[in-house]
């Protein structure tokens, strides 16, 4: 008989925990069959978690040695309607051998608590139409917004559009 696993810990992501969460990045995007275009450095991660006034936020969920095996990387939205700040979760992975164990439902159950603590009305994120997550999202009471359409605009057409533009006043960092 099998001892049962102990539910991990979350806790906001550490300097330490840096190299394991861009581990898992990396992780993610090979689970997502786009491994060649996540170019994320352990520097990068780090100067974007904590400079003096960050614009990204992250938290881990920990095994009982306090080993990285889930994380949640989000940063701010405004919602012009309600007038308000919500949590746009960019990221959410917790490793196969954690999965089952409650972590991404303690690190999505994190950011809610933030949001409610705060006074945040909503947390967004987006999902891949196959992965399977969709029955567990479903299951916390998510659903999906498919009256929306995301567009991206990037590489030469994002350079393209911004040669259009007019010098505008230096803006401060958000």
């Amino acid at each position: 008989m099998t001892s049962p696993v102990a539910a991990p810990t979350i806790r906001p992501v550490r300097p330490e925990d840096v190299p394991a969460v861009v581990a898992m990045v990396h992780e993610l995007a090979e689970y997502e069959r786009a491994p060649e275009q996540c170019h994320l450095t352990a520097e990068q991660l780090h100067a974007a978690l904590f400079p003096a006034a960050p614009a990204l936020f992250g938290h881990v969920a920990v095994d009982a040695a306090d080993e990285p095996v889930g994380f949640a990387l989000w940063f701010l939205n405004f919602s012009t309607w309600a007038g308000v700040h919500g949590i746009y979760l960019e990221d959410l992975y917790v490793r196969p051998a954690a999965r089952g164990t409650g972590a991404g439902r303690m690190l999505l159950a994190t950011l809610a608590g933030i949001c409610v603590e705060r006074g945040y009305e909503r947390l967004d994120w987006w999902m891949l139409h196959w992965n399977p997550a969709a029955r567990f999202y479903a299951s916390i009471g998510a659903t999906p917004m498919d009256e929306w359409t995301p567009y991206r605009l990037a590489g030469p057409a994002l350079r393209e559009l911004a040669a259009q533009s007019t010098p505008a006043p230096t803006h401060p960092a958000a």
